[in-house]
């Protein structure tokens, strides 16, 4: 009788502080409004918080300093190569002969950004405009050419490059020459790896300034509206580091990783096979977002009643961030279950331990 007054002893305390003995992660609105909690602040995944949200967040994506550059007009530069035309001297225009190929008559800038031309001697051509080196070329040809006729064309570019790097295909340094260089251009040349790239987030440097450029939110004519400037630095950033991370009472807990910036909590949750149909609670859904110092602000916990299909026409419009867990909390169930889990080989322990007990006095 004594074990049998232990043990039910001991099953009462357990039943009234079951909920503090759940095994496993769990997760409450009362639990999360405790000030043992700390810095976090609950918001509920409602229609109206949904589009306040996306009100404050609509921002222009592209920087107005990048829509409003203009290039200025080609600037020759050292390691150019130049293609000057004298029209009716080809003893001047093709000194190699007119069968060979235009590179074998062509011009070089030296490093010092000077060439030399036949009755013009040395020039300094770098810093000129193709228009400036040509008028020069023909006032000094006016001494041995009666009005020349002289043209001037860069059939290669050596001086002003723009640098590729990260989750692009092909990587080579991209030339910007005498017709305009687009963002577009740019990167359609060098082609997006899909796989690896993170397309919210290319990075274009320039004067030491970075801008960051949503490639999902901007249009084929703003690309084209974006014109590169010599010495610019194209970053397209991987996504090997963008996840998120499906915990809880789902079917698949797993890490996520997404190359957009609009992965919502529905595509989230399909992705790790939806929520338990057998442990999980629909009212228990939340999104975990922390901040990187607690003590200047708040960590966000959203929680989403999800106990009706309705609810994931809200989650479709929820868009998680990298970093984010999300959270399915167990149903009521389940947590008493897992609690009796714990329950049954304890009650075998205490009665097992009241009989020997009992045995050990009953010895003689």
């Amino acid at each position: 009788m004594k074990a049998l007054s232990i043990l039910v002893a001991v099953l009462t305390t357990l039943l009234l502080y079951g909920c503090a003995v759940v095994p496993g992660q769990h997760m409450s609105e009362r639990a999360l409004s405790h000030p043992e909690t700390g810095r976090v602040q609950l918001v509920q995944i409602t229609p109206q918080w949904l589009e306040e949200d996306q009100v404050a967040s609509a921002v222009q994506s592209v920087s107005p300093e990048l829509l409003s550059y203009r290039p200025e007009p080609y600037r020759i530069g050292p390691g150019d190569t130049l293609y000057i035309t004298v029209w009716d001297h080809p003893e001047l225009t093709a000194p190699a002969g007119a069968q060979q190929q235009a590179a074998a008559n062509s011009r070089l800038v030296r490093s010092d950004g000077t060439l030399f031309y036949p009755y013009v001697g040395v020039i300094k051509a770098a810093g000129m405009t193709v228009d400036q080196l040509r008028e020069a070329i023909s006032s000094k040809l006016t001494k041995y050419v009666q009005n020349p006729q002289v043209d001037v064309s860069v059939i290669s570019y050596g001086s002003q490059l723009i640098t590729l790097q990260g989750a692009f295909t092909k990587t080579d340094p991209q030339q910007v020459g005498t017709i305009p260089l687009t963002l577009a251009q740019a990167i359609g040349s060098a082609t997006i790896d899909t796989t690896q790239a993170d397309l919210s987030n290319l990075i274009l440097t320039r004067d030491g300034q970075q801008y960051h450029i949503d490639l999902n939110t901007i249009d084929r004519a703003t690309e084209q509206n974006i014109y590169l400037k010599p010495g610019d630095r194209l970053f397209l950033s991987y996504n090997d580091n963008k996840e998120i991370y499906v915990m809880g009472e789902v079917m698949r807990p797993m890490a996520i990783t997404f190359k957009t910036d609009h992965l919502s909590l529905t595509q989230a949750l399909g992705r790790a096979g939806g929520l338990d149909p057998v442990t999980s609670s629909g009212n228990s859904v939340y999104v975990i977002r922390g901040v990187k110092d607690l003590a200047k602000e708040p960590a966000t916990v959203f929680h989403l009643n999800a106990r009706s299909p309705a609810a994931f026409a809200l989650a479709d419009d929820f868009r998680v961030r990298p970093g984010d867990v999300v959270f399915v909390g167990p149903s009521a169930i389940t947590q008493w279950g897992r609690v009796l889990s714990q329950l049954v080989p304890l009650s075998s322990l205490v009665g097992n331990a009241a009989f020997a007990k009992e045995e050990i006095n009953a010895t003689p």
